[in-house]
């Protein structure tokens, strides 16, 4: 079992997206509930659940080393006593691009799912995916013009 005690949701959720900025697999897998009922899925992966297929992913994830940034826009969380649901906006920027590129965000989409056990809380449920491309916005039909 972990030695690190997460007392809020958030503070678990902070926890996770250090550990994927520094490439951390002891922290993020600290993060995850210590129950096999758990379940990663990565952008346009496949369902992972258990210890064992979500720890080999991060390791692969994280392989390379640190070389994104993440930044979290629009989360909507819903909290309970013993469950919390967080909805994000995943923005990583690609770190070691060539000089004079200017990094490219990559806008992802996330539901974390946290659980509150003896420990604390804990990560049971990852489900990240590729966010669609910005839509310019319909332009609104003008209303009709009233002449008196």
């Amino acid at each position: 079992m972990s030695a690190r005690n997460f007392p809020t949701a958030q503070d678990a959720e902070n926890a996770f997206y250090e550990a994927l900025e520094r490439c951390d697999l002891e922290g993020m897998m600290a993060v995850w509930a210590e129950d096999e009922d758990i379940v990663c899925v990565h952008p346009a992966g496949p369902r992972l659940t258990g210890h064992d297929q979500i720890r080999e992913s991060w390791a692969r994830v994280f392989s390379a080393g640190p070389r994104a940034r993440v930044h979290i826009t629009s989360q909507v969380a819903i909290s309970g006593m013993m469950l919390a649901v967080h909805s994000v906006h995943e923005n990583f920027t690609i770190q070691g691009q060539a000089r004079g590129d200017a990094p490219q965000p990559v806008p992802v989409v996330a539901t974390n799912i946290y659980l509150r056990t003896a420990a604390g809380w804990r990560m049971i449920v990852h489900h990240a995916s590729p966010a669609p491309a910005a839509t310019q916005p319909s332009p609104r039909e003008a209303p009709p013009k009233l002449l008196h």
